[in-house]
This record gives structure tokens, C-alpha cells and sequence, in this order.
């Protein structure tokens, strides 16, 4: 018989659930994001570099989202 193991919850600081990127990385990331838009072509340290910041802002809006869930839980 298969079982799904239970999910492990992790406590996470509230500060934590509070971070942004900064300013000048949201800049760089919107920067990248047009030249592609643009039709340029990013080298591939660009392209590495876009998708790692896309990954985080993901990871970061999910963290919000998470957080608030939660609270409103409590």
C-alpha cells in the first residue's frame, strides 16, 4: 500500500516573509526581460542570469502568498 508523506511545515521568520528584491535588481530583471522582448539576443550568462531572478521573484511572491495565507489561518 502507497502512502503520501505528510507534508513537513517549516517556520518561517515573519521579516523574512517581508523581502523584495531590491530596486536595482527589479531594474535589472526588467532590463533583461525587454531586450528579449525586443527580439536581442541575451549571451548566455544573460539568459542564466533572467531565469535565476525570474526563479527567485516567483519564490518570493509564493512566499507572500504562503505568509498570508497563514495569518489569516491564525
Amino acid at each position: 500500500m502507497y502512502s503520501c508523506p505528510m507534508p513537513e511545515v517549516i517556520k518561517i521568520p515573519i521579516e523574512l516573509t517581508r523581502f523584495q528584491l531590491p530596486v536595482a535588481v527589479q531594474d535589472r530583471l526588467h532590463c533583461l526581460l525587454n531586450q528579449q522582448d525586443q527580439g536581442n539576443i541575451l549571451s548566455r550568462s544573460e539568459q542564466q542570469e533572467a531565469e535565476g531572478l525570474v526563479e527567485l521573484a516567483e519564490f518570493l511572491s509564493l512566499l507572500h502568498l504562503h505568509s498570508q495565507r497563514v495569518m489569516k489561518q491564525e
